[in-house]
């Protein structure tokens, strides 16, 4: 079981890994594994997303025989998971850096996984994760434990410019909208998977005006011949223009030989545009305590 701390935490103030706090009322801890990896808790739910647990020196298979080396280490084993108190894995899409053999092999094959339809396909058919939901975009999916619910809206995501977009698996972005049974949306989440900015991302901006907390895959992930699949620093602070979260956390970048867009250069572009207050900084191993109190 997590050890909760007695006081609530300072909302966006980082704290070392191993005190996850108790979240005010309304409010989640947010811990930063590593890569896209975070265990999110609110109220009585714990979700953990795109769960990548290989260490350093280890490949990720990308397919058709890509591989990137990790150059970092996660700030969680597997095996450290809180997994009695898992309650779903938001996965974005079925990459060797979103979901590896460590994952695979440490998680319940009873764990509920909410990710895209053909991640869904592979994982039952062939992982054995018996309880994996696939999402057409805009679809949903609830979770419950105890008084608390969480919202899980799939949301338009691309991980490749024009036809290259069909040699990579389908990828998905996420809206969480955490809750209680009344059916009250208390904080919302933004989850934008390994996209890249176009013109579909524009819908989830007019749909949801008030987002809380947006997480954003970054790192400029760069393929054989050029090819840029994630966002890059100009890239992410584009999404921000669009949407304009109360608070943004950047993830997924300097963990892989192929990210070439490191986290710094998104700092310096985020912070020409206007966007410093927005930042949350968080390092792997850290927790965030995000709510909606959050400037607007």
């Amino acid at each position: 079981m997590p050890h909760h701390s007695p006081t609530p935490p300072e909302p966006g103030k980082p704290r070392e890994q191993g005190t996850p706090g108790k979240p005010p009322e309304g409010a989640a801890d947010i811990q930063f594994i590593g890569n896209a990896t975070l265990l999110i808790r609110y109220g009585d739910l714990t979700l953990l997303t795109d769960p990548n647990f290989l260490h350093r020196g280890q490949r990720a298979h990308l397919g058709y025989g890509l591989v990137s080396r990790r150059v970092t280490e996660p700030a969680l084993d597997v095996t450290e998971l809180p997994h009695g108190d898992l309650d779903a894995v938001v996965l974005s899409h079925l990459h060797g850096d979103h979901f590896d053999r460590v994952a695979r092999r440490g998680l319940d094959r009873g764990l509920p996984f909410i990710t895209t339809p053909h991640g869904s396909r592979l994982l039952k058919g062939l992982y054995g994760f018996r309880r994996a939901a696939g999402l057409h975009t805009w679809q949903r999916y609830t979770v419950h434990r105890g008084d608390s619910t969480v919202r899980v809206t799939s949301l338009p995501g691309r991980h490749a410019p024009g036809a290259a977009r069909f040699l990579l698996p389908p990828v998905m972005g996420s809206l969480l909208e955490f809750g209680d049974r009344t059916g009250e949306t208390r904080l919302v989440l933004y989850l934008s998977g390994d996209t890249l900015m176009y013109d579909g991302l524009r819908e989830i901006a007019v749909r949801h005006p008030d987002i809380h907390l947006a997480v954003l895959h970054l790192g400029g992930t760069t393929l054989p011949g050029g090819l840029v699949v994630t966002m890059d620093a100009e890239q992410g602070a584009d999404l921000l223009d669009l949407l304009r979260p109360r608070q943004a956390l950047p993830v997924h970048y300097n963990d892989y030989t192929v990210f070439r867009s490191p986290l710094e250069d998104f700092l310096t572009e985020a912070d020409r545009r206007g966007h410093t207050d927005r930042l949350l900084r968080c390092a792997p191993g850290e927790h965030v305590t995000v709510g909606a109190q959050a400037r607007a």
